[in-house]
C-alpha cells in the first residue's frame, strides 16, 4: 500500500511541528500516520514528536541533512526517500507526513517525493509576508496562515492579510489557523482527510 505523503515547510518557529502533532491527534483514531522530520543537525524535532505523541515512536523519523534544508525535500531527496520507504514497508502509513527543516520563503518540495505540500507562515511574522510572493506562498497546495490568536498583539491586520493572500493565491486554497481555534484545526484535519 502506498501513503499519501504531505510535505510541510515554512521558516523556522511558524508552528511547523505543532501542527504535525495536532494533526497526528485528530487523525490517529481512524488512520496510521507516520513522520518524517528534517533537522541540518540535530533529531530534534523527531525527538519532540516521539515524546509528546501517544503513537508508536518507531513512527516517527529524524533525518539529519547536514545541509539546506529545502536541498533534502528538492533537489536531493534521497534520506527523505529512503525514511518514507522505510514507514510503508515496516507500517503501511496511510499518510505520511515530511517536515521540512526550518526554511525561507522560497522553500517547495519535489512530487517525486510527496503527493502534496502545505507551507505555513505565522501572523507574528508580520502581515507583509503574503505580499512577499516566495515560491512556498504562491505554489504550494495549501498555504496556512498559523497562530491567528496572536494577530491582535503584533499588530497585523488578518482582513488585510486576506486580501494579500487572496490576490497572491490566485484560486489556490489557503486557511487561517490557530491551535487555540477547533475550528480552524478541524478545516485543517478535513483538507488532510479529503486527500485520502
Amino acid at each position: 500500500m502506498m501513503s499519501i505523503k504531505i510535505g510541510i515547510a515554512g521558516p523556522v518557529g511558524s508552528g511547523k511541528t505543532s501542527l504535525i502533532a495536532s494533526l497526528t491527534n485528530m487523525l490517529k483514531k481512524d488512520y496510521t500516520v507516520g513522520i518524517v522530520t528534517n533537522d541540518i543537525y540535530t533529531t530534534e524535532d523527531a525527538n519532540y514528536l516521539k515524546n509528546h505523541l501517544d503513537i508508536n515512536p518507531e513512527l516517527v523519523i529524524g533525518v539529519e541533512t547536514g545541509g539546506c534544508p529545502h536541498t533534502a525535500i528538492r533537489d536531493d531527496i534521497s534520506m527523505n526517500q529512503t525514511a518514507c520507504d522505510e514507514l510503508e514497508t515496516t507500517f503501511e502509513p496511510d499518510i505520511i507526513f515530511v517536515e521540512s527543516g526550518g526554511d525561507n520563503l522560497s522553500a517547495t518540495f519535489s512530487y517525486e517525493l510527496v503527493d502534496y505540500y502545505m507551507y505555513i507562515i505565522d501572523v507574528a511574522q508580520g502581515g507583509d509576508i503574503p505580499r512577499k510572493k516566495g515560491a512556498g506562498l504562491l505554489f504550494s497546495d495549501l498555504l496556512v496562515i498559523n497562530k491567528t490568536d496572536l494577530a491582535p498583539y503584533v499588530d497585523v491586520d488578518l482582513n488585510t492579510m486576506t486580501t494579500d493572500v487572496k490576490n497572491n493565491r490566485q484560486n489556490k486554497p489557503y486557511l487561517f489557523i490557530s491551535n487555540k481555534d477547533t475550528k480552524s484545526m478541524e478545516n485543517l484535519y478535513e483538507w488532510v482527510v479529503a486527500l485520502l
